[in-house]
C-alpha cells in the first residue's frame, strides 16, 4: 500500500505544472516597448492590465467592440500598434471580437497551457500585450481561422 501510494504521489508532484512553466510565453520574450509592472499599472486600466499583462480573458459579451461593424482598425490598447482590419472582422458568436486574419507582423503567437492542453496565444509583437487566441474554426471561405481577441486589449481607430 505504501509503494502504491509513493508511486502516485511521485507521478502527482512530477506532472505538475511548475509556476515558472505557467508563465506568460511573452515574458520570455524582447518586445520593442518593454516597460515595468509599475509602469504597466500605471497606464492600463486594471482590466486591461489583467488581460494584456497577467495573459486573463475578459467575460465574454462584455465588450463594445465584440458587436462593432464599422470601418476602421484595431490597434493594440497597450501602445497603438495597429492588429486587425475591420473588414477581417466576422461575428463567431462566442462573445469575443473575432477576426480572420492580423495585419501581418504586428502579431506575435506563443503556446499557452493555462488550462491542461496547448491553445495558440496572440501578443502584440510591440509591447508584449496579450491579446486572446487563435482556433481552426473560422470562417472556411477565407483563412479558416478564428483570431479569438480580448476587446479591453483593443482601441478602435475609426476609418476617415
Amino acid at each position: 500500500m505504501k509503494y502504491i501510494l509513493s508511486v502516485v504521489l511521485l507521478t502527482v508532484f512530477f506532472s505538475c505544472n511548475s509556476s515558472a512553466q505557467k508563465k506568460n510565453s511573452s515574458e520570455n520574450t524582447s518586445f520593442p516597448i518593454s516597460k515595468t509592472e509599475a509602469e504597466w499599472k500605471q497606464e492600463l486600466t486594471k482590466e486591461q492590465f489583467y488581460v494584456m499583462r497577467e495573459a486573463g480573458t475578459e467575460r465574454a459579451f462584455s465588450s463594445p467592440l465584440d458587436k462593432n461593424y464599422k470601418k476602421g482598425t484595431y490597434v493594440c490598447a497597450a501602445c497603438e500598434t495597429p492588429l486587425y482590419k475591420s473588414e477581417h472582422k466576422f461575428d463567431s458568436g462566442t462573445g469575443w471580437p473575432s477576426f480572420d486574419r492580423v495585419i501581418e507582423g504586428n502579431v506575435a503567437f506563443g503556446t499557452d497551457n493555462d488550462l491542461g492542453y496547448s491553445r495558440n496565444e496572440e501578443h502584440c509583437a510591440t509591447c508584449g500585450g496579450h491579446l486572446g487566441h487563435v482556433f481552426n474554426d473560422g470562417p472556411r471561405e477565407t483563412t479558416g481561422k478564428r483570431h479569438c481577441i480580448n476587446g479591453t486589449s483593443l482601441k478602435f481607430i475609426p476609418e476617415s
